[in-house]
């Protein structure tokens, strides 16, 4: 019998530890209240031929929207009240802090919605913990994805000769649609890539150890798949779009990059609802039978190892050309409830 490597555990017990045990990183789970789930508060379990809740696209749009725009404003009041607009450095420090605000509170509805619903595969197995092994890393992720996604967006787009009233709406309504497919070229080959070919799966088999993921374990990667899920695909994509001839400019990148947070965060947390990654041009994936519900992501991790299946984290457009998109099990249409639905709260 093959021992298992001690690194691969993904038992999560330090939440029941003596608190006079935790570390730091133990501590920022609590201080910032991003458990996903309460230990305390019960999660409702489901037959996987329940009714499955649906999610209307304009909830989560309104969701991204208004919580994209509220930096967007509170930046323009201050030009408007001093006549100057932030700096670059100014603009870095005010946006991370935003990026970390809308994706903890992001968590908190997760995680309420979480005890509402339950979770997919809630009747054979419960969700994955933070694992104890991994508490340090797991923090590390969050903040690197919170910090370099705002910095290089600044670097390379920001210009403060340009205000957020300056936004191109008919050219952030195209560029909201196809960032999120555009990315999800880059990141289905290069996530499928490193499922095929040993050397590179190496760096992915740790992401893979959760079968049942929750948000907070979004990136919980090796360091060289964490670079490229943080900062690789999002700038392939940018000037993807640039040699397009699209302008796409810090404030539509922001938004955009909003849109991609929510789906990531909400494609890993199991939750049991019928939901697809908002976009604006929903209406035709869904034509075509490319659009990605929770459930694709949640059985890419259950079912799939080195081998897998739906490998798209936005939609299953690239899946559905290149032929590796796999059945539904719970979010089969005649399993949707679109009559009690269930929008994305805004609070």
């Amino acid at each position: 019998m093959v021992e298992r490597n001690p690194k691969d555990s993904m038992k999560s017990t330090w939440r029941r530890m003596a608190r006079s045990e935790w570390t730091p990183f133990h501590w920022f789970f609590e201080l910032i209240d991003v458990h996903p789930e309460n230990l305390e508060q019960e999660v409702p379990v489901h037959l996987k031929e329940d009714a499955v809740p649906y999610v209307p696209d304009w909830s989560m749009h309104r969701w991204v929207i208004v919580h994209s725009v509220i930096p967007l404003l509170i930046q323009q009041a201050y030009i408007y009240w001093t006549g100057h607009n932030f700096g670059a450095i100014a603009a870095f420090i005010f946006y991370s802090f935003a990026f970390k605000a809308i994706a903890i509170h992001e968590l908190h509805v997760l995680r309420r919605l979480g005890h509402i619903h339950g979770f997919l595969d809630g009747d054979k197995h419960a969700r994955d913990g933070v694992p104890d092994i991994g508490v340090a890393k797991v923090v590390r992720s969050l903040l690197s994805t919170s910090t370099f996604r705002p910095m290089f967006t600044v670097f390379f787009a920001y210009s403060a000769s340009q205000t957020p009233a300056d936004i191109s709406f008919p050219w952030l309504f195209l560029e909201v649609g196809l960032y999120g497919v555009i990315l999800d070229f880059w990141f289905y080959w290069y996530h499928r890539v490193m499922h095929d070919f040993e050397p590179l799966w190496q760096y992915h088999r740790t992401h893979h150890l959760t079968k049942h993921p929750n948000p907070l374990l979004t990136l919980y990667a090796d360091l060289e798949q964490e670079f490229f899920d943080i900062a690789g695909i999002p700038l392939a994509t940018y000037f993807t779009m640039r040699l397009m001839g699209m302008p796409v400019g810090f404030y539509e990148w922001w938004i955009c990059h909003q849109y991609v947070m929510y789906a990531e965060l909400a494609g890993h947390s199991g939750l049991r609802v019928h939901a697809t990654p908002p976009s604006t041009i929903s209406w035709l994936l869904r034509y075509f039978n490319a659009e990605l519900v929770i459930e694709d992501h949640d059985l890419h991790h259950r079912k799939g190892w080195k081998k897998s299946y739906n490998y798209g984290k936005q939609t299953r457009l690239w899946d559905r050309i290149f032929g590796t998109c796999c059945d539904r099990i719970e979010s089969v249409e005649n399993n949707i409830d679109y009559v009690n639905q269930s929008p994305m709260p805004l609070i």
